[in-house]
């Protein structure tokens, strides 16, 4: 007999995040994508205050097949995180791929998963609860975008 509880997801009761700025999700080791649509591309340029969107793109947007992916420096960090804070200079701007982070459905597909993300990000299950359907909501943007950070373009 199925009932709602065995329906619902493992995280159910929720999770706990709270962005501490430590950068983790923006660097390397590995190179990686972070997949940009073009309003994203328009938001990012006038942020750093750059009017013309083609010279926007060819400094901190890569073509990867049909899509766009920002710029990484040679070590795999965001072309945006700065290396000397580790802060993101672009964070009221940055893209859905980074605003919906931990909450991807990678990271979601059971409590090991949700687990190595932890691993590598302090702000996963400290600070704010994240109820099941704002979860949903930011998986359901996230996974709109396409994006999955340095993983390939498959």
């Amino acid at each position: 007999m199925n009932t709602d509880m065995e329906s619902e997801p493992w995280y159910r009761e929720g999770l706990a995040f709270e962005c501490t700025g430590c950068g983790h999700c923006c660097s390397g080791p590995t190179n990686g994508f972070v997949w940009v649509q073009d309003h994203e591309i328009q938001d990012l340029a006038e942020h750093v205050g750059i009017e013309d969107l083609d010279l926007f793109e060819r400094r901190f947007v890569r073509q990867v097949g049909t899509r766009k992916s920002l710029v990484e420096y040679s070590d795999g960090d965001c072309i945006f995180l700065d290396p000397r804070t580790r802060r993101c200079i672009v964070y009221s701007a940055r893209p859905s791929q980074c605003r919906t982070w931990p909450f991807w459905p990678s990271n979601l597909e059971s409590p090991k998963a949700w687990g190595k993300a932890a691993s590598s990000c302090p702000g996963c299950n400290r600070g704010r609860l994240y109820g099941l359907a704002e979860i949903r909501s930011l998986c359901k943007s996230e996974s709109s975008t396409g994006s999955k950070s340095h993983e390939s373009d498959s």
